[in-house]
């Protein structure tokens, strides 16, 4: 099959979600025998990823202007009608700001198969008419597109609750098994020390909650521990200006956006990972933590609560007491290394059952 995919902003080593989970689930699927293309947001190319092609994934980059009230919906309309162009026998909309168009590929004919990667308009840096828009995008993309894949139980329920939409598709973000890293070279030149750090992961937004995390961390009593927070603002704003001050302010250690080496070795070595976030649909990045059998701690929301948590992994969503008192009892008994049941989050499976949603 012809599958263009749209919602992302590009593969491969952009942040992201969304993106982490095309980069994951496409290469699977051309390998599968799939003619799979990518499109991709102009206004996220950069020298080091001006490719045509990624594992047997076609590479499409198009025009998106970068401001985040205008990128997602300008990208897509021109998107879809790329992919009317090629003659896709299914365009894959991924996200409900995207799906806003699902109307319109519907009407060129196109066959659409749309994930719900989470409730959007929950997040904190969005206004009253973004709100507004990126509701009327999951009702679009929810009752018009042909199949609907949600990557939580949450979400299940939103579209049968809110949408009358009975049929989706229950479908995980996944994880691999990782190679963890033996070398320090990295972390000691962040002036870091294995098994002495906090870690936590993300985009620089309100809802992760790094603000929340690092008060926590300044109450401390085990202060032989530094805090990590690896990541960055997309388009930068004075909620990150604020943050990268509260980090300095607090002596936080701040990596900037890393992938690959860089950040398999920050989570071999890590002490703890922390998800203080107020938000998610399915968090990569904590299944990702559970994957090098760190111990966990991590808001809770419902999207966080996986099977193979304990309860006295939960801090209050968005009370700092509470967060820094956890961190307090983890680092006063740390479980890591630590097993955790990943098997329902294997990418393998996860392209078996995505590919069976598009015979469908």
């Amino acid at each position: 099959m012809k599958i263009v995919v749209v919602g992302t902003r590009g593969i491969p080593n952009i942040m992201g979600g969304v993106e982490t989970h095309c980069e994951e689930l496409y290469p699977r699927l051309a390998k599968m025998g799939h003619d799979i293309t990518v499109v991709r947001r102009s206004c996220y190319i950069t020298p080091d990823n001006h490719i045509d092609t990624y594992s047997g994934v076609k590479l499409h980059d198009i025009y998106a202007p970068r401001k985040k009230s205008f990128e997602a919906i300008v990208h897509t309309f021109l998107a879809i009608l790329y992919a009317k162009r090629v003659k896709a026998d299914i365009i894959h909309i991924h996200a409900i700001g995207p799906a806003l168009l699902t109307p319109l590929a519907r009407l060129l004919g196109l066959k659409v198969v749309m994930t719900h990667h989470g409730p959007d308009y929950d997040r904190e840096k969005w206004g009253k008419l973004a709100k507004f828009i990126l509701k009327a995008g999951e009702k679009m993309g929810v009752r018009y597109a042909n199949e609907v894949i949600v990557i939580s139980k949450v979400i299940e329920e939103i579209c049968r609750t809110n949408h009358n939409r009975h049929d989706t598709h229950l479908i995980y973000n996944g994880v691999n098994t990782p190679d963890k890293a033996t070398s320090t070279l990295y972390i000691e030149s962040l002036g870091l020390q294995p098994g002495k750090y906090i870690l936590a992961t993300g985009r620089f937004v309100k809802e992760k909650g790094f603000d929340i995390l690092i008060k926590a961390y300044s109450m401390l009593r085990h202060t032989d521990y530094r805090l990590v927070i690896a990541g960055d603002a997309d388009h930068p704003d004075q909620y990150s200006q604020y943050l990268k001050q509260l980090a300095h302010d607090n002596k936080v250690v701040l990596t900037g956006f890393i992938r690959g080496a860089k950040l398999n070795e920050i989570l071999s070595h890590a002490a703890l990972y922390v998800l203080p976030s107020s938000h998610e649909g399915l968090p990569i990045a904590l299944l990702e933590a559970l994957s090098y059998n760190l111990d966990v701690t991590v808001s809770d929301i419902p999207a966080n609560r996986l099977s193979c948590l304990d309860e006295n992994d939960f801090h209050r969503t968005s009370n700092i007491e509470s967060l820094s008192a956890l961190l307090d009892t983890k680092l006063s008994n740390l479980h890591t290394p630590r097993q955790y049941d990943l098997s329902p989050y294997n990418w393998d499976y996860i392209a078996q059952q995505v590919e069976e949603v598009y015979k469908l």
